[in-house]
């Protein structure tokens, strides 16, 4: 086995390695300066798309008769070696480096497979020339997206349960959520990977106008104002987060909510009776998306956001009904 590590080919190996992640501990630390904010940003395509591609090229440039599974899967060893090293020193939350690797893979795997190309169809001089401009294509097209203003795109998550209570019971638990205690939550991936978990919601007062602090772990607070309110049947309110209460530890402060990257905008319940003791409760939210990729943001915004709202009803069915008669 040790043998087999100190190959010709083998060193092949370990060349490509070392130079891909030295290629991306300088990408990092170029797109994370802020003296170089003007031309580079970590939230940009050239980052979160063409740097693992260029990774991924290099990985490849460097191995001899490589085989098609090869060119997939060699990418990945030094994208999953930067990836770790960002997470185990703080770079990065495990939040951004669940939404990045997935793009860190099959990027690098496009990468591997845009090298046989110009293996096949270059000769040696003209490949030399190809690595070059693979190696510095993401620091010539991010400062051309830094001209673009970030496009903006509003989505809207939809979640339901159905309730065993009555609807005044379940009206009282929408508009005042309790204390949450931690045991009465169930496990959601998002909270594994840093997403708060819920707390309480207090309300000021009753009726239009009425303010909601909606809390959640490590002291993030929304602060929701009231714009529409049917009595056992509809409640509606917009929201801001305040920025006091993030904490870095829980949210990666490059993607705060309320940042230029996304906010969230508004919420609404509505109670939709099935019978004389069901229901069906519906949680409506919009949140704002602006970068330059939301194509790929937006499957991770509805997600979280939809995870989050079913914790959340979950916790109102269970509180609705082991509730005691009214």
């Amino acid at each position: 086995m040790r043998q087999r590590l100190f190959t010709q080919q083998a060193r092949l190996y370990w060349i490509g390695i070392v130079i891909g992640v030295a290629y991306g501990l300088v990408a990092r630390w170029a797109f994370y300066n802020p003296a170089l904010r003007e031309f580079f940003t970590v939230m940009t395509c050239g980052f979160i798309f063409l740097i693992p591609t260029s990774l991924g090229y290099i990985m490849l440039r460097f191995v001899k008769e490589p085989r098609w599974w090869q060119r997939l899967v060699l990418p990945w060893i030094p994208g999953f070696i930067l990836v770790l090293t960002a997470y185990a020193v703080g770079w990065e939350s495990s939040l951004c480096i669940v939404m990045a690797l997935p793009v860190f893979m099959i990027m690098g795997s496009a990468g591997g497979l845009l090298e046989a190309i110009t293996r096949a169809k270059f000769s040696e001089r003209n490949r030399f020339g190809a690595l070059i401009a693979i190696v510095l294509l993401p620091y010539g097209v991010t400062p051309l997206e830094q001209l673009a203003g970030l496009p903006s795109q509003v989505r809207r998550v939809e979640t339901q349960i159905l309730i065993d209570a009555p609807v005044v019971t379940v009206w009282e638990n929408i508009i005042r959520v309790p204390a949450i205690r931690p045991e009465e939550l169930s496990f959601s991936w998002v909270h594994l990977i840093g997403i708060p978990r819920p707390v309480a919601a207090l309300l000021s007062h009753e009726g239009v106008g009425g303010v909601r602090h909606a809390t959640f772990a490590g002291g993030v607070t929304f602060v929701e104002t009231i714009y529409e309110w049917t009595p056992q049947h509809a409640l509606a309110f917009g929201t801001d987060a305040v920025a006091e209460s993030m904490n870095a530890d829980e949210l990666n402060t490059r993607v705060i909510v309320g940042g230029a990257y996304f906010d969230t905008l508004e919420g609404r319940y509505w109670l939709e009776p099935v019978s004389d003791h069901e229901l069906i409760l519906h949680l409506t939210s919009e949140h704002r998306l602006s970068t330059r990729f939301n194509f790929y943001a937006g499957l991770w915004t509805d997600w979280i956001m939809r995870s989050t709202q079913n914790t959340i009803l979950k916790v109102i069915k269970a509180c609705c009904e082991n509730a005691d008669p009214l």
